[in-house]
């Protein structure tokens, strides 16, 4: 019973004691774990001794030796307010490579009016210093340039590529989701195209009244430098459902080297009249005999058409006329009165300023700008307020019947058919088709 107890007792001091008992196995386990590890083979080899690898020291590995670079190219775009001097640098050409390759870039084209949008292409030799730097200009062309194999190291020697100019005819169509601006970016057009249509048809179709599922379809030259896109000819033909109707435009140019648009019949689409004096605005108040004023704060008739515009937007007189009034008028502000027949004037309210030239007595012709939009006078934001009277009586701009000049006659008539004839076919063909408006990046060929 005393053996027991007492190993009893030594039994129960160490489990009151684990600490103890584990500084006294680590000793002895350790040796007996690395031991064990040793002796396993390792998996998928050999466990001879010949197959093991002597140990290395450290201080014995030699440092790799420094690769050099593969010739590699980089690519830097110009962005707004950049410089040829700060890319250059930015590329890896010294202060002094830089003003050298800059004043010799300077002798084909004007280095001050780079646009952003331009890439600058560095090739760098093995030694990892640029022996080479292309320069790709929309709209003219390269510029090439390498370095002199001489005692003048930091020159270059540059030789430019002009782009190739050509005109193509092509047809663009396009079904309108949410903006005609929207509606040709996703076919790829420029805003350029898109002022075009707008003066096409700006006397019979009210822009800022586009619907969802209005559609064009038009015959156009574009012009191309080398692959870029940097402009278009005149609309040759187009075709526009509004709201159910479809308007038509053919351009016919006189001999007197002046042209205009005709419907197929020959009856020209210029009217005596705009239907607006801004382009892409929103119309902010409409002609009324009773609207809230909201700086008087009580009701009075509106006589016009307010459209809100920033400040600084061009205003165009609508028609051809003769300016009766141009100063500032109390609450009306800066105010602009042309008259354009023996009855019909026009007025233009809360400009900013007046266009150059513009006073009494100064002839306009339609579409002729004579003043900004501004919030001068009785106003709470910046708009043009735009109104006509026929002799005395007010009428809402909106309303305004336009009259239509004589139409085409004789060999005008039968020249202008013609061309109807020959460009009506690519027009039926050129059916739009509905299209997502999404954004999809295109990789771009660069040089």
């Amino acid at each position: 019973m005393k053996t027991f107890r007492a190993m009893g007792e030594r039994v129960g001091r160490v489990l009151r004691r684990p600490r103890a008992y584990f500084a006294a196995a680590v000793p002895i386990a350790i040796p007996l774990l690395l031991a064990a590890v040793s002796i396993q083979p390792e998996f998928g080899k050999a466990t001879s001794s010949s197959a093991v690898d002597p140990a290395l020291r450290y201080d014995e590995l030699n440092a790799p030796k420094r690769a050099e670079l593969p010739e590699h190219s980089i690519i830097l775009t110009f962005e707004k307010d950049d410089t040829l001097d700060g890319v250059l640098v930015s590329g890896g050409l010294t202060r002094g490579e830089s003003a050298a390759l800059t004043r010799e870039f300077a002798r084909f084209v004007d280095v001050r009016r780079l646009r952003p949008g331009h890439l600058v292409r560095f090739h760098y030799a093995a030694n990892n210093s640029v022996d080479s730097v292309q320069m790709k200009m929309t709209g003219w062309g390269e510029l090439e340039a390498l370095r002199s194999t001489d005692q003048f190291a930091d020159q270059f020697n540059v030789v430019a590529h002009p782009a190739d100019l050509r005109e193509i005819e092509s047809t663009v169509s396009a079904t309108i989701d949410s903006s005609l601006y929207e509606a040709l970016r996703v076919t790829g057009e420029t805003p350029q195209l898109m002022q075009q249509i707008v003066d096409v048809f700006q006397w019979d179709i009210d822009f800022f009244e586009l619907k969802k599922g209005d559609s064009f379809s038009l015959v156009v030259k574009k012009k191309y430098a080398d692959a870029d896109l940097i402009g278009y000819g005149p609309i040759s033909a187009a075709r526009f459902v509004h709201g159910g109707v479809t308007y038509e435009a053919f351009r016919h140019e006189q001999a007197d080297g002046r042209a205009g648009y005709y419907a197929r019949a020959g009856t020209p689409l210029r009217k005596q009249f705009l239907r607006a004096p801004l382009k892409f605005t929103r119309i902010t108040s409409g002609f009324s005999k009773r609207r809230f004023h909201p700086v008087l704060q009580y009701f009075r008739p509106h006589y016009g058409v307010d459209y809100g515009a920033p400040i600084g937007t061009p205003v165009m007189t609508t028609a051809d006329g003769v300016v009766l009034e141009a100063g500032n008028k109390g609450g009306e502000g800066n105010y602009i009165r042309v008259r354009h027949t023996s009855r019909i004037d026009t007025c233009y309210l809360h400009l900013s300023r007046f266009a150059k030239g513009i006073k009494r007595g100064a002839r306009v012709t339609q579409g002729q700008v004579i003043g900004y939009v501004g919030m001068t006078g009785l106003a709470t934001g910046p708009h043009l307020d735009y109104r006509v009277n026929d002799n005395g009586k007010w009428l809402d701009p909106l309303k305004l019947r336009s009259i239509t000049p004589d139409p085409l006659g004789g060999p005008s008539l039968r020249a202008f058919r013609a061309h109807v004839a020959q460009v009506l076919p690519r027009l039926a063909l050129a059916e739009p088709q509905p299209r997502v408006a999404e954004s999809v990046s295109k990789r771009r060929a660069l040089f």
